[in-house]
């Protein structure tokens, strides 16, 4: 009987810690889009990509060009040509065509990488400077206001979103919301 009073005993006093405990756990939210919209940085590295996208259709337009220009060389000449050089012809436009959705895909694969080349720097900065804010005020958890548009997060009191003050720690004075 004492045992089992005992381990009673025991068993309220961890729920009552457990009570306590979950009662000051800390939890805020930041939204790193926003974050990363206040940042100088972002500018630049939109600025970066902007550039680097235009150089790419460049390229891309000027292999096409070239295509045009042999296509309809082709298409002029294609009734009088021996069937030896038809075939040559159709064969160097195949492998053009081939050349330009391998340069798009091509393409496509730089951007990403340099869009991640860019943006990795920056995203280790906020996440940094997103856990000294944590640390400094207590905060056991901090989520994501949403990711790529989607809330995460589907109920949160506006005096628990520390993205100003991660800014702020960052030397960047928020625009208002």
């Amino acid at each position: 009987m004492k045992n089992k009073l005992f381990l009673t005993l025991i068993a309220f006093s961890f729920l009552g810690l457990a009570s306590v405990n979950a009662q000051t756990t800390k939890i805020a939210y930041a939204d790193v889009d926003y974050i990363l919209s206040q940042l100088p940085d972002s500018k630049t590295i939109e600025a970066d990509l902007n550039t680097h996208n235009t150089q790419l259709q460049n390229q891309l337009e000027a292999k096409y060009q070239e295509y045009q220009q042999k296509l309809q060389a082709y298409q002029q000449g294609a009734a009088t040509m021996d069937p030896a050089i038809r075939q040559d012809k159709e064969t160097e436009l195949a492998q053009l065509e081939q050349r330009i959705q391998k340069f798009r895909q091509d393409a496509q694969s730089s951007l990403q990488k340099k869009q991640m080349d860019l943006m990795q720097p920056v995203y280790e900065k906020i996440g940094n400077n997103i856990e000294a804010v944590a640390k400094e005020n207590g905060y056991a958890y901090v989520l994501n206001g949403q990711i790529a548009g989607v809330d995460v997060v589907l109920y949160a009191d506006a005096k628990f979103d520390i993205s100003d003050l991660v800014l702020k720690k960052m030397g960047v004075t928020p625009a208002s919301k």
